[in-house]
């Protein structure tokens, strides 16, 4: 491997660690209030498209899928039915809080904490969850451009 090679690889992995501690910090609020978190799955996977797709849409140059064209055509393809997946979760969400209200979920906590972590677990899901949905689309142009500039211009 050679010496850019081996930094792209040391900058993936440290963009997957500055992810993973995003992850921990968002959920452990959650988990340290609750007894139940049936939105945990959608919750990281939220987290993670939104932190990904943000740091390829403006750091596409240095990570490994710059100058793989057949990668990013199957990104690309991928992105659309990721965006209506990544809805449907924000959907469930949404619908469960509006059916069920938070009873359910935050029935065990005091008064005080109840309204904070409700406040909290709404304001995440919709941050991350809407930041994620907008962030596949755009992550999609941002790899047709790359594509186009690939093929036509020798950059990225």
């Amino acid at each position: 491997m050679d010496k850019r090679q081996t930094l792209t690889v040391l900058l993936e992995i440290t963009w997957w660690v500055v992810t993973a501690v995003v992850v921990l910090a968002t959920q452990y609020p959650i988990h340290k209030a609750m007894y139940v978190w049936p939105f945990a799955n959608w919750n990281i996977v939220f987290v993670v498209v939104l932190v990904t797709f943000s740091r390829y849409i403006f750091l596409l140059e240095h990570t490994f899928l710059a100058w793989r064209q057949e990668i990013k055509v199957v990104c690309l393809l991928l992105m659309f039915p990721l965006a209506f997946i990544l809805i449907g979760g924000l959907n469930a969400f949404m619908t469960f809080i509006e059916e069920n209200t938070w009873e359910p979920l935050t029935g065990h906590l005091p008064v005080a904490d109840k309204k904070s972590i409700e406040s909290y677990i709404w304001n995440e899901m919709l941050f991350f969850g809407a930041g994620s949905i907008i962030a596949t689309p755009v992550f999609a142009g941002r790899l047709m451009l790359s594509i186009w500039r690939t093929r036509n211009r020798g950059t990225v």
